[in-house]
């Protein structure tokens, strides 16, 4: 992607836009998973893929939203704030999709073993399925629609500056041709209007 004049200035705001908000998500991200708990007791690890998903069905449809909800959108907010911190317009979607998932997937994967080490937390496999599922949906949902329309609208404004030099530029010269051309402007002389007269009246 240019970074020259306004597109750079723009994309460099876009960029510092989305570290900022990259950065205190992933603080809210750190408070929510790696904070001690004080429960009286904690279940099991899971380390079975689907499992706590099926348990989770089984507590009724509520409880499933809540918990499996709650896994899509912990770090779903990544697959559109990782791109926008990269600020690149000019990718493949599929290669932008790969990084960002990757990316969300050893973020969820980092969090889950840090989790072995506080108290009160459980490490799920089926929370870094769920992370990474919803990392992937909201960047399809998001990115390829968000890039695509800015990248018209920068494109638009570069067209539109251009047409407008193009036109200034051939009013200018079609004003100096046509001043050279036609010289001085001409005067018209007045006529007198001779007097009403008795004579000149019709009888």
């Amino acid at each position: 992607m240019q970074r020259q004049g306004s597109g750079g200035s723009a994309a460099i705001r876009f960029r510092v836009a989305g570290l900022v908000l990259l950065l205190a998500h992933l603080l809210l991200v750190s408070w929510l998973t790696l904070r001690p708990l004080d429960v009286m007791w904690v279940t099991a690890a899971n380390l079975e893929p689907f499992a706590g998903i099926e348990a989770a069905l089984e507590l009724g449809p509520v409880e499933a939203v809540r918990r499996i909800g709650g896994g899509l959108l912990l770090l779903a907010p990544l697959g559109v704030l990782l791109p926008m911190a990269s600020g690149r317009l000019a990718v493949s979607p599929w290669a932008s999709l790969t990084r960002t998932v990757a990316a969300g997937a050893l973020l969820s994967l980092g969090i889950e073993l840090l989790q072995t080490g506080v108290p009160g937390q459980v490490v799920d496999i089926d929370s870094l399925l769920l992370n990474t599922t919803g990392v992937a949906l909201a960047h399809l949902a998001v990115v390829p629609a968000g890039r695509a329309r800015l990248r018209r609208r920068l494109l638009g404004r570069r067209a539109g500056s251009a047409l407008t030099g193009r036109e200034r530029e051939v009013r200018r010269k079609a004003v100096l041709r046509e001043e050279g051309s036609q010289g001085s402007t001409p005067t018209i002389p007045r006529v007198g209007i001779a007097p009403w007269s008795d004579a000149s009246s019709p009888s």
